[in-house]
């Protein structure tokens, strides 16, 4: 940028411009932000008219100002429903006045969101060789990632285990079940039990482990909307299978039973 020329003002109007000479530069430019003065002199300019034997050249500065250029950059905002994989968006957007032409940076985004919930989608900026950083002010903004949780339902089965055994006169016992999740994502340790998955008995009979849906808690703030059903499982001792036989016997007629 140049800027160039000077403007005269003299006391006496008598006097006129054309009565001196300037030798100097009337010009003053500058390529980087900042602020660049024309810094003539009284000594470039000469009076040519003899009529005036005290003529006084006073300068008053004038300078060339390039403002540095304004630039906002903005990374990217997004969002979605929690599907186990990380929410990134590698994009960042330049506002303001923007680059100067040629000039510019390389960024490096790295804000990242797995679980319900909202970060900073972080990144870094590096200036591009010839993008000099005293020429800009630079504002960073860092959008948002936000995770909301799945609302589908996720069927979470439970399944009581099983056992038979014969009656023996001591206590039996089944314990645990089997676990059986609709969706992929969620999974075992995502729930906690607060029950007791088991069932005792002694006697011949069918024995109910009785659990219930309340003795299961999702954990996981991702699913929002998690059903436990409970199949049956139990513990069944059969009764013993006695055969009781009286002796069969014969003699000869003696009198006696």
């Amino acid at each position: 940028k140049t800027v160039t020329g000077y403007t005269v003002a003299i006391s006496n109007p008598l006097y006129k411009e054309a009565y001196f000479s300037f030798s100097g530069d009337a010009s003053v430019s500058g390529t980087n932000a900042g602020t660049y003065n024309m810094a003539l002199t009284a000594a470039d300019f000469t009076n040519n008219n003899a009529n005036f034997a005290n003529v006084k050249f006073v300068i008053v500065d004038g300078t060339l100002e390039i403002t540095k250029r304004q630039v906002t950059l903005t990374s990217a905002t997004a969002s979605k429903v929690y599907d186990g994989t990380a929410l990134t968006k590698d994009e960042v957007t330049v506002g303001g006045d923007g680059f100067a032409a040629s000039e510019g940076a390389t960024y490096n985004v790295t804000g990242s969101q797995t679980d319900v919930g909202t970060s900073d989608n972080a990144f870094t900026y590096t200036l591009k060789d010839g993008t000099l950083a005293d020429n800009y002010d630079i504002t960073k903004t860092e959008g948002k990632l936000t995770v909301t949780a799945l609302e589908d339902e996720v069927v979470v089965t439970i399944t009581e285990n099983s056992g038979t055994e014969l009656y023996d006169g001591t206590v039996k016992t089944v314990t645990g079940y089997t676990v059986a999740i609709s969706n992929p994502l969620y999974k075992e340790a995502d729930f906690s039990f607060s029950g007791d998955a088991s069932v005792s008995g002694k006697n011949a009979g069918t024995y109910n482990m009785e659990l219930k849906p309340e003795d299961f808690t999702n954990n996981n703030a991702n699913f929002t909307n998690v059903t436990f059903v409970i199949v049956d499982g139990t513990l069944e001792i059969t009764k013993r299978q006695v055969t009781l036989t009286s002796a069969t016997a014969s003699k000869v007629y003696d009198g006696t039973a």
